[in-house]
């Protein structure tokens, strides 16, 4: 069984799509930033001989140990990220301020 279970995700304030979107998104940072960790660790072990074993230990277990959705989602549960509705007024604000900029161009 799925846990924590999707009503306790979305709290009855979000439908199933929006929270698979957040998940999404959320999950992307996770994985960006295990990249960003894992370049830096290969970086700083050039030319080393143990570099397999030092490389691994220089990634945050978070990010190594775990699947990025996993994380997404149980970080999401604990409230470190949260799920925020853009209103259709905002939506149509920024598409106008997209386009205009645009236009500028």
């Amino acid at each position: 069984m799925l846990y924590p279970t999707i009503s306790e995700l979305t709290k009855d304030e979000f439908n199933r799509y929006e929270l698979a979107l957040a998940t999404a998104k959320c999950a992307r940072v996770i994985t960006d930033e295990y990249v960003r960790q894992r370049e830096a660790a290969e970086k700083a072990a050039t030319g080393n001989k143990e570099a397999d074993r030092n490389l691994i230990n220089m990634i945050n277990k978070e990010y190594r140990d775990e699947k990025a959705v996993k994380n997404a989602i149980t970080r999401i549960n604990s409230g470190e990220y949260k799920i925020v509705r853009i209103e259709e007024s905002e939506a149509e604000v920024a598409a106008e301020a997209e386009t205009e900029a645009v236009d500028a161009e």
